[in-house]
């Protein structure tokens, strides 16, 4: 028998890494008023993966800019660190790589305590099994459909599988599954029938430039989404 599975609320969240670093504050502002539910930040180290991006006090100053949750994804090792920075920073949700230390658990406990809800990432070639031992500590699961490290790769597909497998092993529990690697409207309904809720999408959203363009980019990757989950819009 198939589990019975109610979805969690459809959220589409602009990764910032994508935007005009010249203006952040005004780029934060207008995916806000697109219709972004979270703000998403990559965050990269040059040394867990190849580019490095931004890191706290960048983050600090585009706080004020939004009262959307601060989605950060940190691509870091180690991360221990540098959680507290990134929570005082105005970071919501703090996601780490499951393959970015050899303390998960810990790590993951380390944000709850910072009063922050807790994520797990893992790459292309991770199984989903990893969160296994650690779901009691988790929020937010972010599968990754590029390998990390920098914007405007090609979707990996078996990304797919990989989000219906996370979506039994979480089952009744109140964790979000986001996807983040070459998310456009025309992969978005497929991950959402898979069990995604949450879609990460840079430069489909910030292509254009404009108000007017990040408006009916974040559209069409909702509409796809809400679509196949039988959600009107």
């Amino acid at each position: 028998m198939t589990q019975s599975f109610t979805p969690r609320p459809l959220v589409i969240a602009p990764s910032i890494l994508a935007s005009d670093f010249s203006k952040l504050g005004e780029e934060v502002r207008a995916v806000d008023q697109a219709g972004a539910d979270w703000i998403h930040l990559d965050v990269m180290d040059g040394h867990f993966v190849p580019n490095i991006s931004y890191g706290p006090d960048v983050i600090k100053a585009m706080r004020p800019h939004t009262k959307k949750i601060f989605d950060a994804h940190l691509m870091i090792s180690p991360c221990d660190p540098y959680l507290e920075a990134f929570a005082k920073a105005g970071c919501d949700h703090i996601t780490v790589h499951a393959e970015a230390g050899p303390h998960l658990h810990r790590s993951l406990q380390a944000i709850r305590a910072l009063g922050k809800k807790a994520g797990v990432s893992i790459n292309p070639a991770t199984p989903a099994s990893v969160i296994e031992y650690v779901l009691d500590l988790i929020d937010l699961v972010l599968v990754m459909s590029v390998n990390p490290g920098f914007g405007g790769q090609a979707f990996i597909r078996s990304a797919i599988g990989k989000i219906s497998d996370v979506r039994a092993m979480v089952a009744g529990r109140p964790i979000d599954i986001e996807v983040d690697g070459g998310v456009a409207p025309d992969v978005a309904g497929q991950l959402a029938a898979a069990g995604a809720n949450a879609f990460v999408a840079g430069s489909a959203v910030f292509k254009g430039g404009t108000l007017e363009a990040y408006k009916t980019n974040v559209a069409a990757i909702r509409n796809a989404a809400a679509d196949a989950r039988g959600e009107a819009i």
